[in-house]
């Protein structure tokens, strides 16, 4: 049996599509800012902060550690979560790359 085509793309590709789709929603890029401006967050404040249930809250927050941009420690019965420093540096890396590859001083297309 033959390759999955999403085999084929480049391991940085891949790693920018999936910082790019979980920054694809407002919510989770609002709870990234909280966490960013606050260094550690109860998952009940972040709630208190955004117009969003605490199912959809924990949803989101699912996603953003599934990505590593965040991390999250048990602290009895709430979860602390805060940014992941090490993934957050590998992620503005990728992105920051992937832009910069584009000429700006190159004529324009079309």
């Amino acid at each position: 049996m033959g390759k999955a085509k999403t085999e084929e793309f480049a391991v940085r590709d891949a790693r920018i599509a999936r910082y790019s789709k979980v920054l694809g929603h407002p919510a989770r890029v609002a709870i990234l800012r909280l966490l960013a401006s606050r260094q550690s967050c109860v998952c009940g404040a972040i709630v208190n902060e955004l117009p969003l249930s605490q199912s959809t809250v924990s949803q989101h927050l699912k996603e953003l550690k599934e990505a590593g941009l965040i991390k999250g420690d048990i602290d009895g019965t709430s979860i602390c979560y805060c940014i992941n420093a090490e993934e957050w540096e590998k992620a503005e890396k990728a992105i920051t790359s992937f832009f910069e590859i584009f000429d700006r001083s190159s004529p324009e297309c079309c």
